[in-house]
Order: C-alpha cells, then structure tokens, then sequence
C-alpha cells in the first residue's frame, strides 16, 4: 500500500476513474472532504458503487474514512459501508481505547447485517496530542487494528506547530512508528496539502519510508507515482533481501545464529525484514525468475 488516493464521497463521477488509477489503495472520504448536508446522498452513492462489479473485483486496497464515533452520522457510515470488498475502515479522532473497542463492535454488527465474509480492519487515525500519546493502547485495543495513520494537519495546527517543520515531523513520526510497533500494526504516512510541490512531497515520504512507515496518503492523482516510486522496494534491496532470506534458510538448517551477508553481520531482526521486503517485493512484481526459484516461490 505504497500509495493511498483520497476519493471524496460525494464526488461519484471521480470512482471510476480513482479505480484506473496506479494507487495501491483507494481511501473514500465521507468525512471531512464531505458537507454536512451532503452526507446522505454521498453515503449512499457510495454504498452503491461498493457493490458494483468494478469495485468487487479491484485487486487495490479499498478502504472508508467515516465520521467520527461521535459524530450523529457515524452508525449510519458503518451500516452503509460495511460491504464485501471494504478492507479497512478509516477512523478519526480515536481519543480512548473504549473508542476504538466501541467502533469495532459496531463494525462487527454491520457485517453480520450485511452478510460481510471477510472480517474488515481498522485503520486509526492520530491527529491529537491524546492520541500521539495513547497511539500504543489504541492499535493495541482491538484485534481488527491493522494500522495507525498519521494526521498532522489536525495535529499540529491547533498547536502552532509549523505544518513543515521537519524537526516536529520527525518527532511524530517517530512516535509513532514505535507506536504501532509496540502494537504489531502498519504505519501510514499523512497527506501533503500542497499539490504543487512534488519536491515537498517526495522529501516528507522519504522521511517517512526512513522512518518504516509503509506508504503515504494522497490528495491529488498527482502525487501517486510519487508515493509509489518513494516506497518502491530498490532492486539493490531487493536482491540483498534475497540473499540474506536464503542465508537464513541455510543458516537455520545447520543451526547457525549469526552470519554475515553483504559484509553484513545478519541475525533474526535482519531476517524478518528480509522477509517482509522480499513478501512487498513479490506482491508488486518485483521479483525475477530466478530470485522466485531461490527462494521457492
């Protein structure tokens, strides 16, 4: 999920193409990109096109931002979207654990009304100071978290912290991805407001693919190739990744612990990167002939 596209719900003409686009993801926003008064009708539409034939075969990632639980439109979110096809449920402003618990049973509920086959997860948004804080407890609260999302816009203007400080960028960050660690979830990478600055865009992904986050949302179709070339897996990682999963392999097979790759002394958090980075590179097409048949798949 190297890239995240933010689809508005109540823009219905843009699902098709969001569809056709090179994201790995697709996130439909019934919250904030959404007034009010157009909640309904952007529900429903949606709804709608997530039973569609297009949107059931997709191999992306589809996922829904809903309003928050507290919100009065939050139980009908959840009763709309809950669908077959609908990976993970984006939610904002988790503050509590009982609130990440609380929406999880509501999401349980809806898929036994809608006849959902496959359990879909959480993604949790961390746009307060509470949560950056909290971010551990809250992926931590519920076994349908799969990941926590940065939101720096809602975390940093109600400070006056600088949107582009890379200092306080790099602390959240951080945060956050040790967070999600603790807790054995994803990491994901906020949204970058500025659609012109591809430069911009590109620096803070690179921070955040520095950082082991897995990706970075989206808000125009024009930063896709830049997430998606940011957080592409180079062939020269790729290749030692390799390397090190057959040593290990190897390695196991004779009883050794420790060894060297590369010039590189590997031990067991050497290897389950390799492994990871070697499942992303096979997921993507990346792998060659002969690096599939090294590593038997």
């Amino acid at each position: 999920m190297r890239s995240k596209l933010f689809v508005p719900a109540s823009r219905p003409e843009l699902f098709a193409k969001a569809l056709a686009s090179a994201a790995d993801a697709l996130s439909f926003d019934l919250e904030d990109a959404v007034a009010p008064e157009r909640k309904p009708q952007a529900r429903a539409d949606l709804r709608a096109f997530l039973q569609t034939d297009d949107a059931l075969a997709t191999d992306k990632t589809l996922i829904v931002r809903v309003n928050a639980l507290d919100s009065p439109h939050f139980a009908a979110d959840i009763d709309a979207i809950a669908r077959n096809g609908v990976s993970l449920i984006n939610l904002p402003k988790p503050e509590h654990p009982d609130d990440v618990r609380a929406a999880a049973e509501a999401i349980e509920a809806a898929e036994r009304d809608n006849g959902v086959t496959a359990p879909i997860g959480l993604l949790l948004n961390v746009e307060s100071p509470k949560a950056l804080r909290l971010a551990a407890e809250l992926a931590g609260a519920h076994p349908r978290v799969a990941g926590l999302q940065l939101g720096l816009g809602d975390l940093f203007e109600p400070l006056g912290i600088a949107r582009r400080e890379n200092g306080a960028i790099a602390q959240a960050m951080f945060a956050l991805r040790i967070a999600a660690g603790e807790a054995g979830v994803f990491a994901y990478d906020t949204a970058f407001a500025n659609i012109k600055d591809a430069d911009g865009f590109r620096a803070e992904a690179q921070m955040a693919r520095a950082y082991g986050f897995i990706g970075k949302s989206c808000i125009h179709p024009s930063q896709i190739a830049l997430a998606n070339e940011v957080f592409r897996p180079t062939d020269e990682d790729i290749a030692h990744a390799v390397r090190v999963v057959v040593a290990a392999r190897d390695a196991d097979a004779k009883g050794i612990g420790a060894y060297v790759v590369d010039g590189k002394m590997i031990d067991p958090p050497f290897v389950e990167r390799a492994r990871v980075l070697v499942k992303d590179a096979a997921r993507l097409g990346l792998l060659s002939e002969t690096q599939r048949a090294s590593i038997g798949i």
